[in-house]
Order: C-alpha cells, then sequence, then structure tokens
C-alpha cells in the first residue's frame, strides 16, 4: 500500500514507565523526588565549584560541566515524565518529540566525552604532578569544554534529523517514557536502514573513543600509583579518583548492559528499565559520590554554609 494513504503522524502517545493505572501517582511521587534530589546536588555542585575559591581548578571546572550535563539531561526528560503520569492522555508533539530526542542525545554525548577528559586530568594530575598546570591549562579546559559541546551538538543534530526523516504514519505509541531514537525507528512505516547505521556508528565511536581514553588514562594512573614509595601517598594519589571510578563504572555499567545483553534477551522493555538509571538516576547520584567521597567539595561545602550563615545573620549592631 502506498505511504500517501496513510495519515502522517502529527503527534506521539508515551507509554511511560508502566500502563499500570495504579502505578501513576506511586511512580510520580518516586521519581519528583528523585527530580528533586538531582536538581538540588547538581545545582549544589555548579555553586560550590563556581565561588570556592579553593575549588578552581581544572578538576573541578570539569566536575562543574558534568553536573550542568546531569541536570540538562534531566530536565529534557523528567518534567514531561512527571506530567504524563498525572495525565490522562500522555501524548508529545512531533516537534517537541524531536526537540526531546535532539536535547537527550546532546548531553548524553557531551556527558560520556566529558567523563573520558576527566580521567585524562587525573592522568595528568598524578602522572606528571609538576607539569599539571601547564599541560591542563585554563585555556586548555576552555577548548576542551567548548569542543565537547560543538561535537555533541553536530552529533545530536545529525542522528535526530536521520531518525526523523523517515515517514511515521498509523502507529504513533512509543514504548517509552521519553523520545529515544530506538523505539521511535520502531513506529517508522518506511526504510529505517540509513539511521539505525547513523545511531550505530555514532553510539559505538563515542563509547569506543570515551572508554579507551579512560582505559588508557587509568593504567597509566595505576603504573604512576605504583611507582609511588610511601603508602600513604598512594592512598592519597587514588582518593583523588575514587568518586570518578564510581561514576563511570555505574554509568558504563549500565550502558554496557544494555548494549551487550544477548539480542534473545533485548527488548525496549529492557531498554526502558536501564534508561531510567542514565537518565534519572545516575544525575541524581553523581553529586552524592562527589560529595560523600571527597574532602574538598565537603571543606567547600561547609564553608558556604558558614558565610551563608553569617551573611543571614541579622546585624547586632544596628543603630536605633
Amino acid at each position: 500500500m502506498a505511504l500517501d494513504n496513510f495519515t502522517q503522524v502529527t503527534e506521539f502517545i508515551l507509554i511511560g514507565v508502566s500502563e499500570c493505572a495504579e502505578l501513576q501517582i506511586p511512580l510520580f511521587l518516586v521519581f519528583l523526588f528523585i527530580y528533586n534530589l538531582t536538581v538540588m546536588g547538581n545545582l549544589g555542585i555548579i555553586t560550590l565549584t563556581s565561588v570556592d575559591s579553593r575549588l578552581q581548578t581544572p578538576m573541578y571546572f570539569f566536575l562543574r560541566h558534568l553536573a550542568v550535563l546531569n541536570l540538562g539531561n534531566s530536565t529534557v526528560i523528567a518534567p514531561k515524565m512527571l506530567v504524563n503520569f498525572l495525565a490522562s492522555k500522555k501524548t508529545t508533539l512531533y516537534y517537541e518529540c524531536a526537540t526531546q530526542l535532539g536535547g537527550f542525545l546532546f548531553f548524553i554525548v557531551a556527558e560520556v566525552i566529558i567523563l573520558g577528559i576527566m580521567a585524562y586530568d587525573r592522568h595528568v594530575a598524578i602522572g606528571n604532578p609538576l607539569l599539571y598546570v601547564v599541560v591542563v591549562s585554563r585555556r586548555f579546559c576552555l577548548l576542551l569544554v567548548f569542543l565537547t559541546y560543538l561535537y555533541s551538538f553536530c552529533t545530536a543534530t545529525v542522528v535526530t534529523v536521520s531518525v526523523f526523516s523517515v515517514s511515521y504514519c498509523s502507529s504513533n505509541i512509543i514504548n517509552h517514557y521519553y523520545c529515544d531514537n530506538l523505539p521511535l525507528l520502531a513506529l517508522s512505516c518506511s526504510n529505517t536502514y540509513i539511521p539505525e547505521v547513523i545511531i550505530f556508528i555514532s553510539a559505538g565511536t563515542n563509547m569506543f573513543f570515551s572508554l579507551s581514553i579512560i582505559l588508557v588514562s587509568y593504567f597509566n594512573i595505576v603504573l604512576s600509583i605504583l611507582r609511588i614509595r610511601s603508602s600513604e601517598g598512594r592512598k592519597k594519589a587514588f582518593s583523588t579518583c575514587a568518586s570518578h571510578i564510581m561514576v563511570i563504572t555505574v554509568f558504563y555499567g549500565t550502558l554496557l548492559f544494555m548494549y551487550l545483553q544477548p539480542q534473545s534477551n533485548h527488548s525496549l522493555d529492557t531498554d526502558k528499565m536501564a534508561s531510567v538509571f542514565y537518565t534519572l538516576v545516575i544525575p541524581m547520584l553523581n553529586p552524592m559520590i562527589y560529595s560523600l567521597r571527597n574532602k574538598d567539595v565537603k571543606a567547600a561545602l561547609k564553608r558556604f554554609m558558614i558565610n551563608l550563615h553569617y551573611s543571614l545573620k541579622p546585624n547586632t549592631f544596628e543603630t536605633l
């Protein structure tokens, strides 16, 4: 049958995390709590690394941008998701769906790259501490972040355009809680070979280069730590990487679980559950990991709270 006989889709219906009516309010409360923690935690990291003079180093510069990306990623997904928990009709307009996909891709690709850059930063700090300020200069940091955002924008644009270049007709029910590329392509009534290839090449390339940088950097970090004679020095060197190791373990563990599982066990429902982790749970956990395991961040938070207390304290020398 010719495509002209089909009605072109102008809006999509998002099934959400669960179709069970009794779970909508409990799930709304759970994800509202998660999103509030995500906003507060990442805004806290952004604020501390911006105002505290002792956190004006490349490590915390990249941490600030990781927090920006985590906040952006959750904000692209969570508000619409929360509204749909309470809505009787869980619809999203065609171009609204495209915008959400583009935003999600921008933030997730940038996060993948930033995690690799942070591993390189730790490698230079531990392997070449005397040249650290020269190698990882402020200009170099700004250039890396600018190129990361530029590359992420170009990637998100190309993938989004390719996904929405195919025809969507008749079926418009997305088995997901946000507009993701594979659930969308599953609805297409035209050939999806080209966008699938673009998605595969993009995802594979980004993960390969980021993981390569991380593995090579940490291999050299381990060698550098083994060359340190004092146990106290080795402990201090390892502590500077502990938070980042936890973050990349959770992040890449989720992605590898999703992409490396057997094809017979692979389903959109499985992808949906895995997506909850890297779109909502991980952005909430990252600020907690860096706050609880990083002495500098905890000390900066304490100083910030003390300064805030004194700034809000009433002036006891008011003139009568």
